[in-house]
């Protein structure tokens, strides 16, 4: 979810407003090099229509949560600051956060405007004990990239809607077409690989199946590991690897990344966001589209995915909270979510960017459009607490045993089930 590597390395790539201006907007904030050239886009335009303003970046390590913690702590919060939609809960609660209820209060026709254009599922993914403490700026959900080549040779056609998804079934079935195996046994082409976290992975599978993974989402009471449902589709997801062998084992995976895979012709479907689109883009070796995640027999009828959506946020402690709140209305307002569809590294939170020219013609090798387009409105928060980071540890803890196929689905509705639910009765 975090995708750290070589952050620190964009630097000079985001320099242009970064000088030692002590009454510019700090702007906090974790990217890839592709990904913070085209923030510096936003931050160029914003400077361009204001220039009384000035954004100085503040690019993040490898461990953004620690870092703004430790600034805070000292004083020096950054007056803008990316959040995750796991882990804003945490500061919103600390009081990092600043409401932007108190912003948006102020200009109630703006605000009506922005609640109209947006996706409910992500905005309110950022609502907490009633207060709207992060906008969205981008969506992250999850999604299969495929190898068009492969699957035209296999005979298979993919369904190109989140309304009309595969089910576990045809999937599976797709998978097994798709695998091929040396006379020795040996795999040299998967039918399908993991570039996400794998029990994130397994999760979606679960929802897919009927069952949300925590209820209520945002400040949830309890898991939903032990529901069969939810319990069955995880288990469909280990299986692809332990039992039907169309998926890189947990060793396989520490041997070749997913998308190195995925690459090279060596996976036939993806598992992933739109953050590896660039890596696939332009390749004239790689012919790719995208589909949907596949739905169980309690799930449906159409297809869902995570919402993996990240936001900005303005520090509550924050002396420029007046300019501040110039630069995140225009970074996830219409001109900021234009530039965002148009640079084809993000996937607008907005309708009327979704659906504006610059963001097809960004992505216009693919024929699937609405996977990405249709994305935002069948999405469905993982869990939102400011107890993520110990309730993970236990989800990792249970939910590896299972996709190493040292246990099975079902024994996660027992003690991790019974440790999550204790942590959760905890939570503020």
């Amino acid at each position: 979810m975090l995708r750290s590597a070589a952050a620190l390395s964009v630097a000079a790539a985001t320099g242009s407003c970064a000088g030692g201006d002590d009454d510019a907007v700090t702007f906090f904030f974790q990217a890839r090099p592709e990904e913070a050239r085209a923030r510096q886009v936003i931050i160029d335009e914003f400077h361009r229509r204001r220039p009384d303003i000035r954004i100085r970046t503040i690019l993040s390590g490898p461990d953004p949560l620690q870092q703004m913690l430790t600034y805070c702590a000292g004083g020096k919060c950054p007056d803008v600051l990316m959040a995750w939609e796991l882990l804003y809960a945490g500061l919103a609660e600390r009081g990092v956060y600043s409401d932007l209820r108190e912003f948006l209060d102020r200009d109630p026709e703006y605000a009506a405007a922005l609640h109209a254009d947006g996706y409910p599922a992500l905005r309110d993914t950022f609502v907490w004990r009633g207060g709207q403490y992060v906008l969205p700026e981008q969506w992250s959900g999850v999604f299969l990239y495929y190898n068009r080549k492969l699957f035209e040779e296999a005979g298979i056609q993919p369904p190109g809607r989140w309304g009309s998804a595969w089910s576990f079934d045809e999937f599976l079935t797709a998978a097994q077409a798709l695998t091929r195996r040396d006379a020795d046994g040996r795999t040299r082409q998967w039918g399908f690989a993991d570039a996400w976290v794998p029990y994130f992975s397994a999760a979606c599978f679960g929802m897919n199946n009927g069952a949300e993974w925590f209820s209520p989402p945002v400040r949830p009471a309890r898991t939903n590991l032990g529901d069969p449902h939810f319990a069955d589709g995880l288990q469909f997801y280990a299986d692809l690897a332990v039992r039907h062998r169309v998926a890189p084992s947990v060793g396989d995976r520490q041997s070749v990344s997913a998308q190195d895979l995925f690459r090279g012709g060596q996976a036939a479907m993806l598992l992933g966001g739109h953050w590896l689109y660039s890596e696939f883009a332009g390749r004239d070796d790689l012919d790719f589209d995208v589909t949907v995640l596949p739905v169980g027999p309690h799930g449906g009828p159409g297809a869902i995915t995570d919402v993996g959506s990240t936001g900005l946020a303005i520090a509550a402690a924050s002396p420029r909270r007046e300019q501040a709140w110039e630069f995140v209305k225009f970074a996830t307002g219409p001109e900021g979510q234009a530039i965002i569809a148009k640079s084809g590294l993000f996937v607008p939170v907005l309708k009327s960017a979704m659906d504006s020219p610059g963001f097809a013609e960004a992505h216009r090798g693919i024929r699937n459009l609405a996977v990405f387009t249709e994305g935002p409105a069948h999405s469905r928060q993982l869990a939102v607490t400011p107890l993520w980071g110990k309730v993970e540890s236990l989800l990792e803890r249970g939910c590896n045993r299972v996709l190493r196929g040292a246990a099975t689905a079902a024994s996660l509705g027992g003690a991790t089930t019974i440790g999550i639910d204790e942590l959760l009765r905890a939570a503020p």
